[in-house]
């Protein structure tokens, strides 16, 4: 039986409480039967894959490939995935560099197929790579199971760390969250913003973000979030919203946000 993250609660009294004992759940969550099986059998097959058309093929392989990069749900999509793959990301042409999800352009570079003559997959270092973003990855999908949003948080967690302190511009840095669905989605509700933003111009969208960013932090930069506080309050913010909204959605009642918000205050400060 698969491992099941302990969530008792959810918004962000059960954020802090997932934090708390996140060392322990990942620890539990990798030593799964199944996450076990699939992290030994890429560690001992994935260095016989020398093409993008190998890899696709054996699906145990891709089940392990696009789970790293969050992008399970294409494992019956095997032309689209070796075309990604094939193409690879150095050409302006390339099929990753056109698609508006980044994970993709991510996913290619990372095996590199079409980008060298010698694969990434020969490296000794490549599978642990692989699989440490994999375990990452498979645990955020298991919370998702019981909690969407602590899902979302988690990878905005994750993602933020990353993009944060890259080198690039601040634009750069914007449109990489703006391609990322399920980051553009926390720093949308947590700034407040209507899902229907994704609806007009992608620069006017930039603008909006920078500003409304702005206006919450004090900064409209991408890098002010090497910031673990900051973090920190984007996800608060965001997840107090989803809250406040799905509980407006299940009864429309008044009296039960404004419950809801006074216990999450009140563990905030019992914290």
């Amino acid at each position: 039986m698969s491992y099941s993250p302990v969530l008792p609660v959810g918004g962000y009294a059960g954020w802090t409480l997932l934090n708390r004992t996140m060392a322990k759940q990942t620890a539990a969550f990798v030593k799964s039967p199944e996450i076990k099986r699939d992290e030994d059998y890429f560690k001992a097959n994935i260095g016989k894959i020398s093409t993008a058309e190998q890899l696709v093929k054996d699906r145990r392989l891709l089940k392990v490939a696009l789970g790293a990069f969050g992008l399970d749900a294409d494992i019956n999509n095997k032309a689209f995935i070796e075309k990604v793959l094939k193409d690879g990301t150095l050409n302006t042409a390339a099929l990753s560099n056109k698609l508006a999800d980044k994970q993709y352009q991510k996913f290619s570079a990372a095996f590199g197929f079409g980008d060298f003559a010698t694969p990434r997959t020969k490296l000794s270092t490549f599978p642990e790579q692989i699989i440490s973003a994999y375990r990452a990855r498979q645990f955020e999908a298991a919370v998702g199971n019981q909690d969407g949003d602590l899902r979302l948080a988690l990878n905005a967690q994750r993602e933020l760390g990353t993009l944060a302190t890259k080198s690039g511009s601040e634009q750069t840095k914007w449109l990489g969250i703006l391609g990322n669905t399920a980051l553009k989605q926390v720093f949308t509700k947590a700034l407040g913003l209507p899902a229907s933003v994704g609806a007009i111009d992608l620069d006017q969208q930039l603008q909006l973000f920078k500003t409304k960013a702005d206006a919450v932090f004090g900064e409209n930069t991408v890098s002010q979030f090497t910031d673990p506080a900051k973090v920190d309050t984007l996800i608060r913010r965001f997840l107090v919203r989803a809250q406040v909204d799905a509980n407006l959605g299940q009864n429309g009642s008044g009296a039960a946000v404004l419950s809801m918000l006074q216990q999450t205050n009140a563990f905030i400060r019992a914290r």
